[in-house]
């Protein structure tokens, strides 16, 4: 720790590439947050730092960077490991209601960032970012960004704070905390890719989902009964629409929106006498559901007090002589008549029972998540004291992040399995936790905006409410990390839109089934990469300046374009297959595509790829993953994938019980070189390539052996062909 200038300084070097600095007036000691308090951030042991004085500054080096502060003002800058200043700090203020912290905006610097804050751009030089958790307007905000210069910073806070990204001064940056301290984070790296795998280093990575979360939702009208449940349920099944899921909305509940921990089954609705819960009754309509192959998940809204639970957990993690410290949690409820200030007068909670306790019965029946609406987390509390001590300006943003985790810890403690959790609404860390929707911002291009700004902080399982009656909207509802069809109070039926649009949900729908091994093992690369399983073009193409403005792309994974609503496009470096078409399109360049009729939009595979397609199943694990067809597009640099296979809902995984079938690819000239490694346990018994080819081969032979079955599409250009694990050669 450092004073000087009536400021009390503290540097603290994390891990390699990141570091903690701590400005508060000379009076105010250094305090931890709330992120801190409640584990959503979780620091590292710092490592050993050197620091020196020489009179006009004090310099603090270690983990690749060096921190120089002036006595004069105490004012930083910050240097990586090559040398280049990162970043210059160049005012500071603390007032009544904000902590100030100025910096240098360099000429061309730009950055990234700041959640669902806005859904226009993905770049923010020349705008403003007020993060406070909003209905509609921000139900994502996240006060995290990251420079074009090659750092990121996340100010660790949950209170109000708004970022001004050189509009006010064109060369300067700056935020005002209502926290009123200066405390932040920094992240060194030279690519937004580097920078959020140590922005999870602090926040956590996203957990793996259930393999049938990646199939499609079909969420029922809330005016639903259970005879409407089941008939959309045997409909999708006739259809050929393969759904996952079942979904029922506030109308499930006897008293509509009940925040109560009393909250039951609505009886006029859905009729289930207690006597139906025992395990050998088979006739309830959800246990209908599973044998169907649905899963269920009942609409929740909350306004619990959730920290409480915290609290005991903080306690339970303590030494007991820092627990007689801390006292006892006041669980009291006060009326304030005179509305002086903040109070506790709370008719929910209670103080004594998690939140989650009271959603067992329902897990009991059958459910097998709860959909977390944003309904009062977007609320403002301000008259209202929490039961840790807390008032509105310090857990309005917090509150969602303890939502979801409680519900993630609640469900995984009680069923032992991977849960689902779903909701709109977060703030730091909230990706290591929760799956998201875009709430009621529809299904259409705006959305997409909001969920390549939660991308940029490293969000993975994200989805919206298709837009069901239009095709774009199909084609972009379907490919998507997570897949759903909300009817709301609506008739969103793929059924009643039409014989044109239901052959499109049907063939997208088996689309999405088949490659759900791609999706799989993408989903389970990004939980270890910190890479999104949705994103945005300009985090795989930094370098590409087209790529800062393309807001109607992205990558679904590492090797799928997929490009919504408009017709002008831009494809980024490499090559392009058009999956529709056959047609292959040169990198870095403009078209003006026109899809085929029976599809909404474009779909392209990038050069290199492998992307494993599985059986079409009508649900997961209807039947075994016994047969993988393998669609290559050779890179003259090898590439490689991983196919992913778990049980699909245990965390056994979490002890490696899993199978990972290692596939590379190489075009090396004359011939194409495919491995398909040998992977013990592995459900696949047979295999298919079919691979894109400039000419038909002379000849292919699959571990020496030649192979005679083969068909060659010359409109196409792919070759198709049964292989085997082992060595594939393909002479050209």
């Amino acid at each position: 720790m450092l004073t000087q200038n009536g400021l009390n300084i503290a540097v603290r070097i994390l891990a390699e590439g990141i570091a903690r600095i701590q400005i508060v007036p000379r009076k105010v000691d250094f305090a931890d947050s709330a992120l801190n308090r409640y584990r959503f951030i979780q620091e590292p042991s710092p490592l050993d730092v050197q620091e020196t004085q020489d009179g006009a500054c004090t310099t603090w080096q270690g983990g690749g960077l060096t921190f120089r502060c002036t006595q004069a003002d105490g004012l930083f800058s910050c240097i990586n490991i090559q040398g280049k200043e990162l970043f210059r700090m160049t005012g500071l203020a603390f007032g009544s209601k904000t902590a100030d912290a100025t910096f240098q905006a360099k000429p061309d610097e730009d950055w990234v960032g700041f959640g669902d804050l806005t859904r226009t751009r993905l770049y923010h030089r020349g705008y403003t970012a007020t993060c406070w958790v909003s209905n509609v307007l921000s139900y994502l905000p996240v006060p995290f960004f990251m420079s074009t210069e090659g750092y990121g910073i996340v100010v660790n806070t949950t209170h109000y704070i708004h970022f001004d990204m050189a509009k006010t001064l064109p060369d300067a940056f700056f935020w005002q905390d209502e926290r009123r301290v200066v405390d932040f984070y920094v992240f060194a790296a030279p690519t937004f890719k580097g920078l959020l795998r140590q922005y999870e280093v602090l926040t956590g990575a996203p957990k793996l989902p259930p393999e049938w979360a990646f199939g499609l939702w079909y969420i029922c009208r809330t005016q639903a009964n259970d005879a409407e449940v089941m008939n959309d349920a045997v409909n999708l099944r006739r259809e050929g629409i393969p759904c996952d899921l079942i979904g029922l909305e506030p109308g499930w509940m006897e008293t509509c929106y009940d925040l109560s921990t009393e909250k039951n089954w609505s009886t006029e609705c859905f009729p289930l006498p207690d006597w139906q819960l025992k395990e050998d009754c088979r006739d309830t309509f959800i246990r209908t559901l599973k044998r169907m192959g649905y899963h269920l998940e009942l609409w929740l809204c909350n306004d619990y007090d959730l920290s409480y639970e915290e609290e005991r957990k903080v306690r339970k993690a303590l030494p007991e002589k820092d627990i007689h410290q801390l006292g006892a949690l006041d669980a009291t409820a006060e009326e304030d008549l005179h509305l002086s200030g903040a109070i506790r007068f709370d008719k929910i909670t209670k103080p004594e029972e998690p939140w989650f306790q009271h959603l067992k019965k329902f897990v009991d029946w059958g459910a097998d998540f709860f959909k977390q609406d944003g309904a009062f987390q977007v609320c403002a509390h301000p008259d209202r004291l929490f039961g840790n001590g807390m008032v509105d300006a310090e857990m309005h943003n917090l509150y969602p992040l303890l939502y979801s985790r409680q519900m993630w810890e609640g469900f995984a403690e009680y069923t032992h399995r991977r849960p689902v959790v779903f909701t709109p609404c977060g703030w730091i860390g909230f990706q290591s936790w929760s799956g998201t929707w875009t709430g009621d911002t529809g299904g259409r291009l705006v959305t997409l905006g909001a969920m390549l700004n939660t991308a940029m902080v490293g969000h993975c399982w994200a989805t919206n409410d298709m837009e069901v009656t239009e095709a774009e909207g199909v084609h972009f509802g379907y490919l998507q990390p997570w897949s759903q069809i909300n009817s709301w109070s609506y008739f969103r039926m793929p059924w009643l839109q039409g014989d044109k649009l239901l052959a499109m949900h049907r063939r997208y729908a088996q689309l999405r089934s088949t490659l759900i091994p791609y999706i799989y093992s993408s989903a389970r690369e990004a939980t270890i990469s910190a890479l999104p399983l949705l994103r945005p073009l300009t985090l795989e193409f930094q370098d590409d300046r087209r790529c800062r403005d393309i807001l109607h792309e992205y990558l679904l994974g590492n090797d799928l374009l997929v490009t919504i609503y408009r017709h002008d496009i831009y494809l980024p470096e490499g090559a392009w297959k058009d999956y529709w078409t056959g047609k292959t399109y040169p990198g870095e360049t403009d078209i003006q595509l026109e899809w085929p009729e029976e599809y909404g939009g474009g779909l392209f595979v990038r050069r290199g790829a492998i992307i494993p397609f599985g059986p079409l199943m009508q649900y997961r694990h209807e039947k075994p993953l016994d047969e993988i067809r393998l669609y290559l597009f050779p890179d003259a640099k090898e590439t490689r994938f991983a196919l992913y296979e778990d049980d699909g809902v245990s965390f056994d995984y979490q002890n490696g019980v899993y199978v990972l079938t290692e596939i590379t690819q190489q075009d090396c000239g004359n011939s194409i070189r495919i491995n398909i490694a040998d992977a013990p346990g592995s459900a696949v018994k047979r295999w298919i390539c079919c691979v894109a080819l400039e000419q038909a081969p002379a000849r292919i032979t699959v571990n020496g052996v030649e192979v005679e079955e083969r068909q060659w599409d010359a409109a196409r250009q792919e070759l198709t062909f049964p292989a085997a694990p082992g060595e594939i050669l393909i002479e050209v």
